[in-house]
């Protein structure tokens, strides 16, 4: 009897030695992808990819300070937070001139901009950014009553239209500066947010609602609703993961309990899609998207495993860990090897997407 209970503790005491060099390699490939990203990869002008304008630059540096937050005063970063600052408008917005996606870019520095403001230089240029969002969103401001299926919404700024996408970086904006679950614009935004999910509910009036009913969410219920995954014989508006996942986080930022039905139907639709091998409904296009959405939800979750159809437990940071490690190249980078739909082609892109989605694998 004592030898197996001997063999149990010794078994006990292995876990935190390997939980140790699990974190190690994942530190390691961390350290692999910043490095990439730092030396390098950026232009001379310390932008990344600045063909897209400033919206891979924000996401890199996003990428590097959330993994590490003392980068903030390196050369590299300081290099590309003064390209950022290149981009200060007039309107208060963060982005290149005749921008297509003001509320992307915008978004996207605001949170880059607030990782490095630990000595609030970008105080007044943060206030400013947040009023310009505040400006664009889809609401009373652009003649748009709260019964239109895009109220409350954010988009791209070309589209005539907003997108479930284009919100959640909103909303991710106006959390990294301190805007609360109870501001109006989150609760407007939230508006938006429920009319993207298949759920027939007080919160969706949409003639999609009830069509597919899998708790998942699509791109967006406005102008007559559109889905990346595709529709349904029916018209249907199919719901997929990266979104699903985005309209999750956006409910809990937005104050949504748990035990709203909203949030329920959410994670019903995870627990029977989760992946780690495909962006659900979506094969491989926006994979790394996806991994980044994934892990930040989850994160707001504060779940530690996932329970799949099958009734299998998972744990999500150790197996997103190990997926990613099993993706990165040589020399520290990530990039969609499969599909290079939405620019996930471009290694400065999908490597903040990947350090991003690391930095919740702690």
């Amino acid at each position: 009897m004592l030898r197996p209970l001997l063999c149990c503790f010794a078994a006990l005491l292995t876990l935190p030695s390997i939980a140790a060099d699990r974190q190690q390699e994942t530190d390691a490939a961390i350290a692999r992808g910043i490095d990439f990203l730092t030396r390098g990869a950026a232009s001379d002008t310390g932008a990344y990819s600045p063909q897209t304008g400033t919206g891979v630059t924000s996401l890199c540096i996003t990428a590097v300070l959330q993994n590490r937050p003392a980068m903030a005063t390196s050369p590299s970063i300081v290099k590309s937070l003064k390209f950022l600052e290149q981009h200060f408008q007039d309107t208060g917005g963060i982005y290149v001139n005749d921008s297509l996606y003001r509320n992307y870019e915008t978004s996207l520095a605001m949170q880059a901009l607030a990782l490095a403001n630990s000595d609030h230089r970008f105080d007044q240029r943060l206030k400013r950014a947040e009023a310009f969002l505040r400006g664009i969103q889809w609401d009373e401001g652009e003649g748009i009553e709260s019964s239109d299926p895009g109220y409350g919404g954010a988009g791209y700024g070309k589209h005539a239209r907003p997108d479930l996408s284009n919100t959640q970086f909103f909303l991710d904006a106006l959390r990294s500066v301190g805007v609360g679950e109870e501001d109006p614009a989150i609760q407007k935004a939230l508006k938006f947010v429920s009319r993207c999910q298949n759920l027939e509910s007080e919160y969706n009036d949409t003639p999609h609602a009830a069509k597919v009913g899998d708790g998942g969410f699509y791109y967006t219920s406005a102008a007559g609703g559109q889905s990346q995954a595709g529709q349904t014989p029916d018209g249907g508006l199919r719901s997929y993961g990266s979104m699903t996942y985005a309209g999750l986080k956006s409910m809990i930022y937005a104050g949504v309990s748990k035990d709203d039905q909203r949030v329920k139907a959410a994670m019903d639709f995870i627990r029977k899609t989760y992946s780690l091998q495909q962006n659900p409904g979506m094969g491989n296009a926006g994979l790394f998207y996806y991994y980044h959405t994934f892990a930040k939800a989850l994160d707001a979750t504060q779940l530690k495993t996932i329970e799949d159809a099958s009734g299998q437990k998972h744990d999500w940071r150790q197996e997103l860990s190990e997926t990613l490690l099993s993706l990165q190249a040589e020399d520290g980078a990530w990039v969609n090897r499969e599909n290079e739909r939405w620019l996930e082609g471009d290694r400065n892109l999908v490597t903040a997407y990947a350090l991003m989605a690391l930095s919740y694998c702690k």
